[in-house]
């Protein structure tokens, strides 16, 4: 039996009362600084509206951006679906880029290594990657997993999940046993040395609460990260968006002290870190979603949540199904000719005016280590990409479920180098407008994480777009 959420929540201390983002705002645009998010799949935009994500690094690119002075610059890294020593290796090739484009572009930077709320990611090892190439291994980290649109709760270092009505530690949960990014505690001082392999020791770890966030509010936040030493790791505790809006202006007041941060966040954080509220709600209209072929959908993560919301999409037997047999592709190969039938129908049925879901089928695949495991995912996708570039009519919008299945539909399958986020389809879900050198110009394009929403969410988001205002 886990704790009841009400009961938990109702005990804490009231939240902060002062509406702290427009001083937020304010200080960082006089700042003349550009948040840059290292993500590491494409489901960290679930709360920025407005905002570029590049799917490609190069200086030139990165320099272009950063000429405009965003607010906010996204960068794909899709590191989650590399093996930890690739990451690493991507981590800093980027690092090194972003480092010219500051140079030659005189824009400041702050780093954000946003990754999943249910902690899977290669940590801390993009994280030092990133020290490593900034030349900010000086800095303290702050570790901030609260999702407060997932209901991804950090209460007394221990980080929960919001599951009817329940708050369940995250390690008790289906995300835990990732085949890669598995792990066994749900306090995160010890999830920390777990994940370090010991090289992270009690003594490098502090936590801000949130009785120190609501009772002593950004002067209290502040001394206590002013008292961290170098390289310190502080696990930031949050279950409001008020909190985050706290040690924001925490923040601000110890970086004008000298202090330096690096940061491990998931999606929430992100805009308020620019003073900017997250979860702009994104309403379709008819002028968007013009043409009159069928949409598509992919679906290829295989956590419980994105299963549940598959079947009670297709129950309502509404779309054309074309199902990726996982197994047979894994012993019998990529059979060019069966691609081919299958790429030829979904046209077929989008010329039409058919709505199309591509999915995987549902019993996940693992290999014997992490390497193996990486594989079989990589075959997969390939896979489904290679589908996607195969397709020659242009769906109404797109649908992909899953981190590593969206980034490389749109970053490999329809050659996408950037992407306008318009805002969100329901909370936690981006959607994003493809450039114009990509495969389809300006397509929609709803990124679909596979640990959001209700069992109706993927139906009621595809309805949403189906049927625009």
């Amino acid at each position: 039996m886990y704790k009841k959420a009400q009961d938990v929540l109702t005990r804490l201390p009231v939240e902060y009362q002062a509406d702290l983002l427009p001083a937020i705002r304010k200080e960082f645009l006089q700042s003349e600084k550009t948040v840059v998010v290292f993500d590491d799949d494409p489901t960290g935009t679930q709360t920025c509206h407005d905002v570029i994500v590049l799917t490609a690094w190069t200086v030139p690119l990165l320099l272009a951006e950063l000429k405009k002075k965003p607010s906010i610059l996204f960068i794909l890294t899709n590191s989650r679906s590399l093996s930890t020593e690739k990451a690493v290796d991507r981590t800093l090739e980027i690092g090194r880029n972003l480092n010219e484009a500051v140079e030659q572009s005189g824009r400041q930077v702050i780093v954000i290594s946003r990754s999943d709320s249910t902690l899977r990611g290669h940590f801390p090892d993009e994280v030092d990657a990133i020290a490593k190439a900034l030349k900010t291994q000086h800095a303290v980290w702050l570790l901030i997993p609260a999702f407060i649109e997932g209901a991804r709760y950090t209460i007394d270092d221990v980080h929960y999940i919001l599951e009817h009505g329940e708050l369940v530690p995250v390690a008790d949960t289906p995300f835990a046993k990732d085949s890669v990014f598995g792990y066994i505690h749900s306090n995160l001082k010890e999830w920390i040395q777990e994940k370090s392999n010991g090289k992270i020791g009690l003594g490098d770890i502090m936590s801000i609460s949130i009785e120190d966030i609501r009772r002593g509010g950004p002067e209290l936040v502040a001394k206590k990260l002013l008292d961290c030493k170098p390289g310190k790791i502080v696990i930031v505790n949050a279950a409001a968006y008020k909190d985050l809006e706290v040690l924001a202006m925490a923040i601000l007041i110890a970086e004008r002290s000298g202090q330096q941060f690096l940061y491990r966040s998931s999606a929430t954080f992100v805009s308020i870190r620019a003073g900017i509220a997250p979860g702009k709600i994104f309403l379709p209209t008819k002028e968007d979603i013009s043409s009159k072929h069928g949409s598509l959908l992919i679906v290829g993560s295989y956590v419980p949540k994105t299963t549940g919301q598959l079947n009670f999409l297709l129950g309502q037997k509404k779309h054309e199904t074309i199902q990726i047999d996982v197994d047979e592709l894994l012993t019998k190969g990529n059979s060019t000719q069966h691609l081919r039938r299958m790429i030829e129908q979904t046209d077929q049925w989008l010329s039409n005016g058919r709505d199309v879901v591509i999915y995987t089928s549902r019993e996940l695949k693992v290999g014997t280590d992490t390497e193996s495991s990486l594989k079989i995912h990589s075959v997969v996708s390939t896979f489904v990409v290679a589908i996607v570039e195969g397709i020659k009519i242009r769906p109404s919008f797109i649908i992909a479920k899953g981190g590593i299945t969206s980034s490389d539909v749109a970053s490999k399958g329809l050659s996408s180098k950037s992407a306008l986020i318009l805002g969100q389809a329901i909370a936690g879900v981006p959607v994003w407008k493809l450039d114009l050198e990509s495969k389809f110009p300006e397509m929609i394009y709803i990124v679909f994480p596979g640990n959001v929403g209700d069992e109706a969410a993927l139906w009621n988001v595809w309805n949403k777009f189906k049927s625009p205002a």
